[in-house]
C-alpha cells in the first residue's frame, strides 16, 4: 500500500529533488495538488520553527500526514547570516540572482569564506512531530558555476567536491545535500513506523 505524505512547498525545484529520493511505497504530493494555495508564512527565528510552522498549518488545516522543511546558508564569515532569512536574504521583493548578489559582496575581500547548509524537516504523522537535520559543509566561492539547482547552489562548493551543487547532477546533490541527508533519515523513520 502506498503511502501519501503532503511536502508543505510550492517549490517545483524542491519537490523534484524530494520525488527523486522517496522510496517506493511512498507518494510525495506537494501543496497545490491538496488544493492549497495559502502562503503559509514563515515567521519563526529559527528553521525548525518556520518548518513547525509549515507543517502544523497542513496538519490543522487539511488533516494530512505531511512534512515541510526550511532551509539556511550558514556562512562562518557573516556569523551564521543569511541563515533563516536566506530565502529574503535581498529583501522580500528579492530573488536568487539578488540574494547571491548580495552574498557575494558582503564576503568581498574574506579569507574565510567557509559555509554550511542546513535543513530541518518538521514531520507530522497520525498527530505525532518528528524532526530530522542534515546539514552539509563547504565554501562560497567568488562567482557563479554552474546552471542546474536552485538558491545559492552555483556559489556553494560542498567539502571534498570540485563541483559546486549547480554543476552536479540531481541524483549526485541528492546523495550528498543538507536536504538529502535529512530526507534519509525520515525514510529510516518512516520504514521502522512500517515494521
Amino acid at each position: 500500500m502506498v503511502q501519501k505524505l503532503v511536502f508543505a512547498t510550492n517549490n517545483a525545484h524542491k519537490l523534484v529533488e524530494i520525488r527523486g529520493i522517496i522510496p517506493e511505497g511512498f507518494q510525495v504530493v506537494g501543496l497545490i495538488d491538496i488544493g492549497c494555495t495559502d502562503d503559509i508564512p514563515e515567521t519563526a527565528s529559527t528553521l525548525e520553527g518556520n518548518a513547525d510552522l509549515k507543517a502544523s498549518y497542513v496538519y490543522k488545516n487539511f488533516g494530512s500526514d505531511c512534512f515541510a522543511d526550511d532551509t539556511g546558508l550558514e556562512v562562518d564569515a557573516l556569523n551564521g547570516k543569511p541563515g533563516v532569512f536566506s530565502a529574503r536574504y535581498a529583501g522580500e521583493d528579492g530573488n536568487a540572482g539578488k540574494n547571491i548578489d548580495k552574498l557575494l559582496s558582503e564576503l568581498q575581500g574574506q579569507e574565510n569564506r567557509s559555509a554550511r547548509f542546513r535543513t530541518v524537516i518538521s514531520l507530522i504523522i497520525k498527530g505525532k512531530a518528528v524532526h530530522f537535520e542534515g546539514i552539509v559543509d563547504g565554501t562560497i566561492i567568488h562567482e557563479r558555476r554552474g546552471a542546474d539547482g536552485f538558491g545559492y547552489d552555483p556559489v556553494f562548493l560542498p567539502d571534498g567536491y570540485d563541483k559546486t551543487f549547480a554543476e552536479m547532477g540531481l541524483s549526485l546533490k541528492n546523495s550528498i545535500s543538507h536536504r538529502g541527508r535529512a530526507m534519509r533519515k525520515l525514510i529510516e523513520y518512516l520504514k521502522e513506523m512500517q515494521m
